[in-house]
């Protein structure tokens, strides 16, 4: 019986060592994936601004109020909280 259980002892280490293998490489996997997002939007960005001046400052000008604004909005976290 115990032999039984030697068994299912190393399946369970082998499934865990699977697991964080597993995890590393989705980590890798959503790194690479996230760069490459990023330098798309950064492509489209310069590409917008060549293309269409007027338009990349108007989408410039949308997203900043859109920083200002959750700026304002997000409760604060800093020293100033408790008052």
């Amino acid at each position: 019986m115990e032999r039984l259980l030697q068994y299912m002892d190393d399946i369970d280490d082998a499934i865990g060592a699977f697991g964080l293998v597993y995890e590393r490489l989705r980590r890798i996997l959503m790194t690479i994936v996230t760069v490459l997002v990023f330098g798309a939007l950064v492509g489209s960005g310069v590409l917008l601004a060549i293309w269409h001046p007027p338009l990349a400052l108007a989408t410039c000008v949308l997203l900043f109020v859109a920083l200002l604004y959750r700026a304002v909005t997000e409760p604060s976290s800093g020293p100033l909280q408790s008052i």
